[in-house]
């Protein structure tokens, strides 16, 4: 669908933070390459990173300016600096003093911006618009134009009866606690998800889903997670649902161990994402626990670096390309975040999970169930539970052999690519994209494909 005939100018909307806005620059990085216009709406924080990319930008704010200069992302780092002690609690605990005020931030946001967004889509003029985001935005849905869902978080988010409530971390082979959770999150979530669906409405929206804070998309809704990962469902998704196995952009720069790693002993990947490196007990934890080891880490050190002493096998920078790091490690210690869950499948590597928040209780419950690795609780874990698991991670040849096959897969059908396609149609035609295989799709893993 190249050629100027067919240009069209994407929008891309993602949250303002790392996870979704790499998602986005790997899929409109090709579309960029194929002669459309792309346009990136990010936080006043990024002001300069999509642009330097070979993107056009518009800026916009979720909340008051400071008074300070911000970081990139800063608006989720420092509201996640003032709710780390919450990241000590089990997941029913952080329903009330985590999980609500998390949404109630989103939802805030979404209410103050929404007049900029509105000047933004009608000066822009977009033929598609790119959202991934976990609360519905009104100006995106009454711009007149198509607009494209992706979901960059654990599948769970897409609601089934027969499956785990999200952001639980509940396992899918026993439902003894599953409604207990559903009752306390619903019941702590009613005031806000009123308040939230009058907005919309009164913003020339339909009622929002029952208990839900976000529409799916008439025309394409995208959700990231390899086939071998995903869940059984009691029904298939709607003809709208496609499945990305992956998703990993090709825009980061290549990587060389450095000189002070090179050696023996396994080389190890530490990353509790632009979120979790925030919280210092835990990143001082891992680096205690890999000090004076035969193992040489790469850590990715966030807000911290500077902050901690690392020991000689220990090397880390507050900044790290990630997708150029993993093909070359043995195993992945991770938060659970689904960008680094995602990619370390991409790339075949087992993965010790230490869920703070959000989906990555998801994600950690989930690695395990598939054999992808442990989850251990990120507070609780001893050091000799530490050194078991990540012991087993790197003896498991059965495990090590099945991943790599996978991986072998899913290089083979980028998942950048797929978006890519799928998001030019609806740009090009107006129309929906429907799975070719809906008709004959069977509940199982797998559906959604």
């Amino acid at each position: 669908m190249t050629g100027s005939s067919n240009r069209r100018t994407i929008i891309f909307f993602p949250e303002g933070a790392f996870g979704p806005t790499n998602n986005c620059i790997g899929i409109g990085k090709i579309l960029l390459e194929r002669g459309h216009r792309v346009v990136f709406v990010v936080e006043e924080s990024f002001a300069g990173t999509l642009a330097a990319r070979g993107f056009e930008e518009r800026l916009m704010r979720l909340s008051p300016p400071p008074e300070v200069p911000e970081e990139p992302g800063q608006f989720w780092k420092d509201f996640i600096r003032d709710t780390a002690p919450h990241f000590r609690k089990n997941t029913f605990d952080q329903i009330a003093s985590l999980t609500q005020p998390i949404w109630e931030s989103l939802v805030d946001g979404a209410i103050y911006v929404e007049p900029r967004l509105r000047e933004i889509f009608a000066e822009v003029q977009p033929d598609v618009i790119v959202e991934d985001n976990v609360v519905a935005f009104p100006a995106m849905l009454t711009a007149g134009v198509p607009w494209v869902r992706i979901i960059s978080c654990n599948p769970l988010e897409i609601a089934e009866p027969d499956l785990p409530p999200a952001l639980s971390g509940l396992p899918t082979d026993d439902r003894s606690e599953w409604e207990r959770w559903r009752a306390e999150y619903d019941r702590c979530h009613a005031d806000l998800y009123a308040r939230f669906n009058a907005f919309v409405q009164e913003n020339g929206c339909p009622p929002l889903p029952p208990g839900q804070f976000m529409y799916e998309s008439p025309w394409l809704n995208l959700y990231l997670y390899p086939e071998e990962a995903d869940y059984p469902r009691s029904r298939p998704l709607p003809a709208t649902y496609h499945r990305l196995d992956s998703s990993v952009r090709d825009t980061e720069p290549p990587f060389s161990v450095p000189e002070s790693l090179r050696g023996e002993g396994p080389l190890i990947y530490v990353s509790l994402g632009s979120l979790g490196s925030a919280e210092p007990e835990l990143m001082n934890r891992l680096v205690d626990l890999f000090a004076g080891t035969n193992y040489r880490v790469i850590m990715s050190l966030g807000p911290q670096a500077g902050q901690i002493e690392l020991p000689p096998n220990i090397w880390g920078e507050e900044f790290l390309p990630q997708p150029s790091i993993l093909p070359l490690v043995d195993a992945v210690v991770t938060h659970g975040g689904n960008n680094t869950v995602t990619e370390s499948v991409h790339f075949g590597k087992p993965m010790l999970v230490l869920p703070l928040f959000w989906d990555q209780h998801d994600n950690a419950q989930r690695v395990q169930e598939v054999g992808f690795g442990w989850r251990l609780t990120s507070y609780g874990f001893t050091d000799a539970e530490f050194h078991e698991a990540l012991t087993d991670l790197l003896r498991d040849d059965a495990r090590r052999a099945r991943m790599q096959r996978i991986a072998a897969r899913l290089q083979a059908n980028p998942g950048t690519v797929k978006a890519a396609d799928l998001i030019e149609r609806v740009a090009v035609t107006g129309e929906p994209v429907l799975r070719e295989d809906v008709a004959g799709t069977s509940a199982g893993a797998g559906d959604g494909a």
